[in-house]
């Protein structure tokens, strides 16, 4: 007798611990580029432009997606 999965692929995908901590670590990691930034460069807020804001959200979310989803990450290094 086999197990049968619960809902469809998207379903358990959705329902998955892999993918909330995936998207914690996105959302940390694009909080934490974001004040990165605002901290380092020095300007005041109506100067920053919206392209180099979304440049460091971009890069500090993709850190946090490689951080939790690298081999080692995974326990394959």
């Amino acid at each position: 007798m086999q197990i049968k999965p619960k809902g469809t692929p998207i379903q358990r995908l959705v329902r998955s611990p892999r993918l909330k901590t995936t998207l914690t670590a996105v959302v940390v990691g694009a909080l934490a580029g974001f004040l990165f930034f605002y901290f380092t460069e020095g300007r005041l807020q109506d100067a920053m432009e919206g392209r180099d804001i979304f440049r460091s959200l971009l890069i500090g979310g993709f850190f946090g997606f490689f951080v939790t989803n690298s081999p080692c990450a995974r326990g394959r290094c």
